[in-house]
């Protein structure tokens, strides 16, 4: 709350204002589009989910869980409720519910608000929004691969530059079960050189140690047992695949053994996207196959893969690399004087939003020249402008805003003149 008592957002939940929502819009028709080529279809879940939804499917000794969920009791029935953290799970338990998989293999997408008690800095936020695509049902290399080609059209599509990409594989569960027992064997060697987070990891989830930042930790983490190490032929020959794809269509990306993703559901192929432009906060997209998370929450195991893409880090690049915003598209601005100049100016608007044109009707009163200014300022091509002598004689001027000759014209016949000058 600010000195004058007026109640501000909660911190690390932001207001889109309207100029800048212009972008968010273009963002959203871009990507929609895109997923509907690669024939994905639309799913649209609850923000509210129950607690236990979250803990099964992400693991319970994840930062996520631990840490970072909005969770709450209903009041009502004492029902223990969790504000979304990711999309997968919510989508799979929607899947499940509803028996979308019975004979039939799903692509969908959702997109919307998710929530994590992080501290806010650039790129991280406690509301923040994702694009999340998931395709269940489907086993083979192949659908990997798509998925990471998909990524690379639309980053070719929006023009980002300095995108690269980190690939793994995180094998099956006994290669994993063999890596992590070796895992905490090596890390119970050094366990005083662990700091507190790692060592709270070390029997609950050592992978996750992999993935530390913690600069005093590098160089043990370098000489930690490797996962592809104890891969079998199956994990490695699909892994193989995969690559061999992004080859063929020439896709650049690099093996990064320390990517291990912070859920625990993800099995094989895992991947993101990466910028050095966003600071601490550089991976936009990010994603992998998940097979055992269908049987985990509840139904039969399926094969599944997905990703999900921050809007808010997207649209940051897109902006530092000089995208405008765009302006909100006007067509008419209709300028009128006089209360029966007011009558047909109301008549006339709807009419022309009849014909699919954009109309901006002034509201307000105020002088022919105030009003025209404020239709300068809208973005319109043409300006109607309609006084008590045109309204007696049902008539209208066109004024192009961009230079040329303004006439006057039947209210019949101003759809059509109107038209005439935008096209």
């Amino acid at each position: 709350m600010s000195d004058n008592n007026t109640i501000q957002a909660v911190r690390g939940m932001n207001d889109i204002l309207p100029d800048e929502a212009e972008l968010w819009l273009w963002f959203e028709e871009v990507v929609r589009d895109w997923l509907h080529s690669y024939g994905y279809r639309n799913i649209r879940m609850p923000l509210v989910e129950p607690t236990a939804l979250f803990k099964r499917a992400i693991g319970e000794v994840t930062d996520i869980v631990e840490k970072e969920m909005y969770s709450f009791e209903d009041a009502m029935n004492g029902d223990h409720l969790t504000l979304r953290p990711e999309g997968t799970a919510s989508c799979v338990r929607a899947v499940l519910q509803h028996n979308l998989l019975y004979n039939a293999p799903q692509r969908l997408y959702y997109n919307g608000q998710m929530f994590r008690h992080e501290r806010p800095q650039k790129g991280r936020y406690r509301q923040f929004h994702q694009f999340g695509v998931e395709a269940l049902g489907y086993a083979g290399p192949d659908i990997d691969a798509e998925q990471i080609l998909m990524c690379a059209r639309l980053w070719k599509k929006l023009g980002l530059r300095d995108v690269t990409l980190q690939l793994n594989t995180l094998g099956d569960s006994a290669s994993r079960h063999r890596h992590r027992t070796k895992l905490i064997a090596y890390f119970e060697q050094h366990k005083s050189a662990l700091d507190a987070d790692a060592e709270r990891r070390l029997h609950s989830n050592p992978l996750r140690i992999l993935d530390s930042k913690n600069p005093a930790m590098q160089e043990l983490i370098a000489g930690a047992p490797k996962l592809m190490d104890e891969l079998e032929d199956e994990a490695l020959q699909h892994f193989s695949a995969v690559q061999a794809t992004l080859v063929q269509h020439g896709v650049p990306f690099e093996i990064n053994p320390r990517l291990v993703r912070g859920l625990d559901y993800y099995n094989r192929t895992v991947f993101e996207w990466v910028t050095t432009r966003l600071g601490a906060q550089g991976t936009i997209c990010a994603g992998g196959r998940y097979d055992g998370l269908v049987e985990q929450i509840g139904g039969k195991p399926v094969p599944a893969i997905g990703f999900a893409m921050g809007v808010e880090r997207l649209l940051a690049l897109l902006q530092e690399d000089g995208m405008a915003l765009p302006k909100p598209q006007v067509d008419v601005y209709v300028v009128h004087q006089g209360e029966s100049a007011s009558q047909l100016a109301s008549r006339v608007a709807e009419q022309l939003r009849n014909e699919s044109l954009r109309v901006v009707l002034h509201c307000g009163g105020g002088s022919f020249k105030s009003q025209m200014k404020k239709a300068d300022g809208s973005g319109a091509q043409v300006a109607v402008v309609i006084g008590d002598d045109e309204a007696h004689a049902n008539e209208a001027s066109v004024k192009p805003m961009q230079g040329g000759e303004q006439v006057r014209v039947g209210v019949q016949n101003l759809a059509a003149t109107i038209i005439k000058f935008i096209k």
